[in-house]
């Protein structure tokens, strides 16, 4: 053991100390001793490089000397001699000495020990070391050490990597060598390493990189993202079957890539930089790939038409049918098809904010008018220029002028801000007016073409990338007013009054669009159209932007109308699905809880390549419900009720309202857990009854169970204050689902489902459990309860809905779940009126309730019965016929025993209403009832709770009065006193 350990194991004179001086001078003599790389010892170099990381890092934070000795003993010269070897096994230690590296570089924090690092331009010489890149482990070793590198890159270690004097800069030139690297990976950590070195704020290495690197590194870039594009456009016009979904995202993905990359350049604000990468990107991309790429529809087309009317089959017609020109279709040229090209300005659009850049691409689609654009793209740019010089000299020219000159010249002229240019010709400045009308549109080429293609009468597939366009370029904070105003945001101009020196402002906004989106607008109202949600609601987000200015709606008349056509035709489509089952309230509810989790985020509706494929209406594609076309006729009615929310909100946002009707439940009027609750108000203590509840697991737990108009609550009875109660559940009635019992008629199986909410779609049941009662009648009553309760829930949502959408017959008072916004909410307020008395004692009622019962005794009638037929004698004008009455009222009363008679051996049925006894005559003061029936009262288990003073009856059987004063005792539960309202609505309404 002891031979093996000292000669074999390699472990003579290893300290046991890992961290420490010592064990790093015992590395330094393996690393002496192995110089030479081989099969055998390998392993060994691996396992030194490994420890000796760790000594280093333990040792910059804990003990310097480290450091000193490895200065001392230039240890770094071991690694460069390791790597320069060309012998069996030095790949495989190469990759440890790269990891090594990297792990030191990453964890050390002092600066003097980075200094150390750095010195004798060791690292300079590793990074310029030609690795075996085939290794695709030394590759990503490799890149993920430059990029470490960069991180420590600063206004002091920039010295340590650039020199000055030989003017070169390894770390950099080497690292953008990989820019078109296959593995993404590589490209990523290349983009991090130039925004890096780019933010070091140093004028020579600036200098550096604009005169020898930036000009044919942006160049490489603009052409790889072009080749990129072209491939991009392949995929999209060959995936008509949505066959390449997965290839199509990465594609898009990595373009998203590649515009924020060059806007993080952008925006570091390096005048040198941005100044080449805007002209390369002008004059060999954006230009002549991107905007160009929108007027080769239009050549196609002859001069006298005007439009893109095949701009939807361009994906689907064979290269072949099309116009052979060379100029149009050949992607060899660099055309890609008008719908890639709008989306891929939609994200130019709306990731770069590079003022002159974005600037220049606006100008050139709104404003470039057809003579200028046939010049070609070079001409283009120049013209722009000068217009731009012309117009600084005129801003410099009006800011000279005095504020009287400029007063007086403005009461002579209608308008103020369209004075006379002062180096602006007129047919320049014609040109510059933005488009108002057909006539306008045809003479702007790529902006007829952005219009065309909102046409939506065959499908939306191009308009929804012309409309994120207009919203992009809208939104973009880099584009200047003037510019979009107009065109794409109304403008504000102040009209002089001749008789005053006040000025009246005046609104105008681009009439043209409207109507297009009003198009729009209308035709997803349709059944039949095929406009998908995601256009409609970016039309409206649109048409805010167009229509709305100061706070205001600047709308004329006209355009309201059809506004209003539209509210009215989204109401007629969802009244079409208007049903009674419950599906359609729970839809309903789902889908404004949907979407009142935000509106929608056009940004990242351009991250998702789906859309870039034709419309599809079948979701075993997996797109998303609003970005395709409806199946079925639930999702018929899904886009019907989410087209009738998004009028409704445009309506509102116009007349500056706000939402008082939805959602149908108003959270401030419902209770919430932990709530106390007074118990001794009708509203609790109508619906209160004990319970047991028994969870899965076993557990129990004492509750009361309180019904209220749509929630159920479960109570604990507060201990600091008597006859009050905390909700310690809460759940809505149109959410329980209630089953019996059928081995305990105590128990009752009840499953509160979660309510629907804009947070989450989660619908775990809120409470899962069974309830055990104190006796089977309050758990009839319990459940009769829930049921009817649930019912009523329902159904007064639905009438609501109803309301909403102006059915007829449907006008009433408002939903119970807005009763907290208007005033107090009571039952009876919403209790509809009634012309006829309803029957008071019903078979409907709760299991409990105490009934008068007759038993059937012939020929016996009533006292109160006699004292009518007597007034009805006294105002009879004859005798006789007051005798035909009374045989008559006789006649009537004995078919109604034997009625009875023949009931007495066939199931129980619900009683005529002769045979209860009226309300008004139990209440009644004064009054006498002969009841010649003997009646009896089924006795109630529950405590007393009301007095009613009985009336003196008169009884055949024993020829005796009762007294007046005669106290009849019932018994009220309070599972089953919610009857007594009954009871009081049938005295209401009997009187």
């Amino acid at each position: 053991m002891f031979r093996s350990r000292s000669w074999f194991g390699g472990g003579w004179g290893r300290p046991k100390n890992l961290h420490s001086l010592e064990h790093l001078k015992y590395l330094y003599n393996v690393l002496s001793r192995n110089q030479t790389v081989s099969e055998h010892n390998r392993g060994l170099l691996v396992e030194s490089l490994r420890s000796i990381a760790e000594i280093l890092i333990w040792g910059d934070q804990n003990d310097s000397s480290v450091f000193d000795f490895f200065l001392e003993k230039n240890m770094l010269s071991f690694f460069l001699r390791i790597m320069r070897q060309r012998s069996g096994g030095s790949s495989y230690v190469c990759v440890q000495l790269l990891q090594t590296l990297n792990i030191l570089f990453e964890n050390i924090r002092n600066e003097t020990s980075l200094y150390y690092l750095l010195s004798n331009n060791h690292v300079n010489s590793i990074i310029v070391h030609k690795f075996d890149f085939s290794d695709e482990e030394v590759m990503a070793y490799y890149i993920s050490f430059l990029k470490t590198l960069s991180l420590k890159l600063n206004a002091h270690t920039i010295h340590f990597f650039y020199n000055e004097h030989t003017n070169d800069f390894p770390l950099y030139t080497e690292a953008i060598k990989f820019f078109n690297h296959p593995e993404s990976m590589v490209r990523i950590a290349v983009r991090t390493l130039t925004l890096n070195v780019y933010k070091v704020e140093d004028a020579s290495m600036l200098a550096f990189i604009r005169d020898r690197t930036a000009a044919p590194y942006f160049s490489n870039i603009v052409w790889f993202i072009g080749k990129h594009i072209q491939e991009l456009d392949s995929c999209v016009r060959n995936d008509a079957d949505h066959q390449s979904q997965n290839r199509l995202s990465d594609l898009v993905a990595e373009h998203l890539d590649h515009l924020h990359y060059l806007n993080d350049i952008l925006c570091l604000n390096i005048t040198d930089l941005n100044h080449v990468l805007t002209d390369h990107l002008l004059h060999k991309l954006l230009i002549p790939l991107y905007i160009y790429s929108l007027s080769s529809n239009r050549r196609r087309t002859s001069s006298g038409e005007v439009g893109i009317q095949g701009l939807n089959k361009i994906s689907s017609t064979p290269k072949s049918s099309q116009n052979s020109s060379p100029k149009l279709h050949d992607l060899s040229n660099g055309k890609v098809s008008c719908v890639v090209a709008l989306f891929l300005l939609s994200q130019v659009f709306l990731i770069l904010s590079h003022s002159p850049l974005v600037q220049t691409l606006a100008w050139i689609i709104l404003k470039t008018d057809r003579q200028i654009f046939e010049n070609g793209v070079d001409k283009l740019l120049e013209h722009y220029e000068k217009l731009k010089e012309k117009q600084n000299l005129e801003d410099e020219a009006m800011g000279s002028v005095n504020n009287s000159d400029r007063e007086s010249t403005g009461s002579k002229e209608n308008i103020v801000d369209e004075q006379t240019s002062i180096n602006i010709t007129d047919e320049e400045k014609q040109r510059m007016v933005p488009p108002s009308d057909v006539a306008g549109v045809s003479n702007f080429p790529f902006l007829e073409t952005v219009y065309e293609a909102l046409d939506s009468t065959e499908n939306d597939y191009a308009a929804l990338f012309a409309l994120c366009l207009l919203y992009a370029m809208s939104s973009n904070e880099g584009i200047t007013p003037d510019i979009t105003e107009q065109v794409l945001r109304p403008k504000k101009s102040f009209v002089s009054k001749s008789s005053t020196t006040s000025k009246d402002v005046r609104y105008t906004y681009n009439n043209y669009l409207v109507e297009k989106m009003l198009h729009i607008i209308i035709l997803s109202c349709q059944s039949s159209c095929r406009v998908r949600l995601v256009t409609l609601e970016l039309a409206l987000k649109l048409f805010v932007q167009l229509t709305i200015c100061d706070g205001k709606t600047v709308l004329s008349e006209p355009h309201k109308n059809m506004i209003e056509t539209a509210r009215v035709q989204s109401m007629a489509l969802l009244r079409n699905f208007y049903k009674s089952e419950e599906i359609f309230l729970d839809m309903f509810e789902h889908e404004y809880c949907d979407m009142s989790k935000g509106s929608l985020n056009v940004e990242w509706l351009c991250m998702d390549s789906a859309i870039l494929l034709p419309p599809t209406g079948t979701p075993m594609t997996g797109i998303d419900f609003t970005k395709r076309l409806p199946c079925g006729e639930v999702e018929r009615a899904r886009r019907a009720i989410r087209v009738y929310f998004l009028v409704r909100n445009l309506v509102l946002t116009l007349n500056g309202e706000i939402e008082t009707q939805l959602p149908l439940t108003n959270p401030q009027s419902c209770v919430q857990i932990d709530q106390a609750l007074d118990l001794s108000i009708t509203r609790y203590n109508s619906d209160l009854i004990a319970c047991t509840i028994v969870y899965k697991d076993g557990t129990k737990m004492r509750r009361f169970l309180v019904i209220d108009i749509l929630q159920l609550i479960l109570v604990e009875p507060d201990t600091k204050r008597l006859g009050w109660g905390v909700a310690k559940l809460v759940g809505f009635l149109q959410d329980i689902e209630v089953t019996g019992d059928k081995d305990d008629s105590r128990c009752l199986h009840i499953t509160i489902h979660r309510p629907i909410s804009g947070a989450s779609t989660n619908r775990i049941p809120l409470l899962n459990a069974k309830f055990l009662f104190d006796d089977n009648i309050r758990c009839m009553a319990a459940k009769q309860r829930l049921t009817k309760g649930r019912i009523k829930a329902r159904q007064k949502k639905m009438q609501h809905i109803a309301r909403l959408l102006e059915i007829p017959g449907q006008s009433g008072p408002p939903s119970p779940a807005f009763a907290g916004q208007g005033g107090t909410y009571t039952r009876s307020s919403v209790r509809p009126t009634r012309l006829e008395n309803r029957v008071l004692f019903n078979m409907s009622r709760g299991p409990g309730f105490a009934a008068p019962r007759r038993e059937s005794s012939p020929g016996v009638i009533h006292r109160t019965d006699e004292s009518i037929r007597r007034h009805r004698d006294s105002e009879s004008p004859s005798r006789s016929s007051s005798k035909e009455i009374l045989k008559k009222d006789i006649k009537q009363r004995d078919n109604s025993v034997n009625r009875i008679r023949s009931r007495e051996g066939s199931p129980r049925m619900p009683r005529p209403r002769s045979e209860e006894i009226p309300l008004e005559l139990i209440k009644k003061p004064n009054s006498i009832i002969d009841m010649a029936p003997k009646i009896t009262i089924i006795p109630r288990p529950q405590t007393p709770r009301t007095v009613i003073e009985s009336e003196p009856t008169t009884s055949n059987d024993h020829s005796v009065i009762v007294p007046q004063k005669e106290v009849m005792k019932t018994r009220v539960s309070r599972e089953t006193s919610f009857m007594d309202e009954e009871n009081e609505d049938g005295n209401e309404e009997s009187v």
